[in-house]
Parts: structure tokens; C-alpha cells; sequence
């Protein structure tokens, strides 16, 4: 069992400035995106995620920054279906993917933009082999029970589950309802704000990188650690975990008194399923 703690990928974005929208921009050889023309500010993302065909469905509403009002809007996807692009009104917008495959890149997705567009939402879906979902069998987890999902962002795998300006040029602040089956819980890297019925949903309003959007789905459980800091792990592990990160708090104390008060609220730390296969910070 290694823990993987999306408090810490939160904490790491902390450190790096957010860039000014007037500065200028350098291209990313690892991405398709042309932010210096177009930026995506913040995401609004929906899911539904389904575990018997390991995919998951959905949109994702981008807001923009329009540098250059002639531009197009180019995101990065690799391996996901698009169904429909439109704007803030409901008008569908010319889109394109690349014919072509690029062997690590994946595809871009060039979206034609109407003088009036400031939001645009792209209906898609992934698929099966989508880099970054790892769909754990029941028999891989601690509790054997049920399945759980997680998802693996870093470097530039974001693109396969979520089309996105997937470049760590590009920081945006995001919000996501996230729907999953009975049973399940979800948490993601950013502060839960409610759960209504089979839905949850979140809210990042910090700017982060594409590969800092990260989720995880299954049989969870919290335990608070902390006036700011609990642990979520498998019911079986949670005890466990509890004890072994106890000392969390005091640690956050610690890097304040060093560094000044902690900007992004909350610390949760996940623990995720014996068969996670990278290591843990």
C-alpha cells in the first residue's frame, strides 16, 4: 500500500506563480494548444462515470480568453470520441479533429469561434484505453468488493480523459459534478462542496495545471485528522491510514511557520488501493 495525496499535488501547485493573462505565452512542443491566442480560463465539467464499459461521459465547458478575436480554440485530446462543440447560446461551432494521430500527442481539436463565443462546450466520451483511468477490478482493491477508479494526469495524460489546453502554460480554475453508481464515493483535488443524490460536486478556485485535475472513485471513507486534514481511504485501510498520517496537521503548522499561512484550505490526503502501481508522495 503506498498513499498517493492529492492534498500534496494541491500544495505543489501552490509554489509555482499564476501567470499574468497579459504575459506572453511560449509554445509547448507536448501540446496542441495555441494559449496565446486563445485561453481557457476555467473549466465546468460533467461525468457520468460508468464501470461495466470502463468509460466515462459527459462535457466539458471551457470560458475564454480571446487574445486574437480571428483565432480558433485548440485543445489537446487523445483517444476521446467528440459528439458536439457549441457555444454559451446553444450554437453549434465548426470543429475538427486531426486526421491524424500523433504517436504520444494524440490529436488537436481545432474549434471555429464566432465573434460572440466566450464559453464552449464540448460533448465527448473516452475511451476504454484512456491513459490516465485506471478501472480497478473489485479483486484489486483492499476490500475486494467493489471497483474504484482513479485518475493518473502527470505528464500529459489529462488529454485522454478531459479535452483541454493540456500544457502546464495553461492554469485554469474548475468546477465538476461528477456522477457515479450507488455505492461509490468521489472525491477529487479540489474542496467537496456537496453530495446531492449520485452526484458530487467540486470546486477549484485556484488556477492549476491540466495534470493537477485529478479523481478517484470507489468504496470511501474520511476520517478528519485534523481541524483541516482528513484521510479517505477503503473502509478496511482507513483506521490504518488515520494513525500513519496522524501527524499531518502539525506538519501544515510546521511549512506556515516557514512559509506563511496555507492558501488552499483544506489538506485531504487519499489512500489508494494496494495494487496503485506508482509511488506516493
Amino acid at each position: 500500500m503506498r498513499p498517493f495525496a492529492l492534498g500534496s499535488v494541491l500544495a505543489l501547485a501552490a509554489c509555482a506563480a499564476t501567470p499574468d493573462s497579459k504575459s506572453p505565452m511560449r509554445s509547448d512542443p507536448h501540446s496542441f494548444a495555441e494559449p496565446e491566442r486563445v485561453r481557457s480560463t476555467h473549466l465546468d465539467l460533467a461525468l457520468n462515470l460508468d464501470f461495466e464499459q470502463k468509460r466515462a461521459k459527459g462535457a466539458v465547458t471551457h470560458t475564454l480568453l480571446r487574445t486574437d478575436p480571428q483565432a480558433p480554440f485548440v485543445v489537446d485530446t487523445n483517444g476521446l470520441t467528440v459528439h458536439a462543440v457549441q457555444d454559451q447560446d446553444g450554437e453549434p461551432l465548426a470543429w475538427a479533429l486531426a486526421a491524424t494521430a500523433d504517436e504520444h500527442l494524440g490529436k488537436a481539436l481545432t474549434i471555429q469561434l464566432l465573434p460572440r463565443t466566450e464559453r464552449v462546450t464540448i460533448r465527448y466520451g473516452t475511451d476504454t484505453a484512456a491513459e490516465a483511468m485506471q478501472w480497478l477490478a473489485p479483486e484489486q482493491t483492499d476490500g475486494k468488493k467493489h471497483p474504484f477508479l482513479f485518475t493518473q494526469g502527470q505528464a500529459i495524460l489529462t488529454r485522454t480523459w478531459i479535452p483541454l489546453q493540456d500544457t502546464p502554460a495553461v492554469r485554469a480554475t474548475w468546477n465538476a459534478r461528477i456522477q457515479a453508481p450507488d455505492g461509490l464515493v468521489t472525491v477529487m483535488s479540489a474542496a467537496q462542496r456537496r453530495v446531492d443524490g449520485g452526484v458530487t460536486h467540486f470546486a477549484m478556485d485556484k488556477p492549476v495545471p491540466s495534470y493537477l485535475i485529478a479523481l478517484a472513485c470507489g468504496d470511501l471513507q474520511s476520517k478528519e485528522v485534523g481541524p483541516r486534514c482528513a484521510v479517505w481511504a477503503e473502509p478496511s485501510l482507513l483506521d490504518f491510514a488515520a494513525r500513519e498520517l496522524a501527524d499531518t496537521e502539525a506538519m501544515v503548522v510546521a511549512c506556515e511557520q516557514l512559509f506563511g499561512a496555507y492558501r488552499w484550505g483544506r489538506y485531504d490526503l487519499l489512500v489508494l488501493p494496494p495494487s496503485f502501481p506508482f509511488g506516493g508522495m
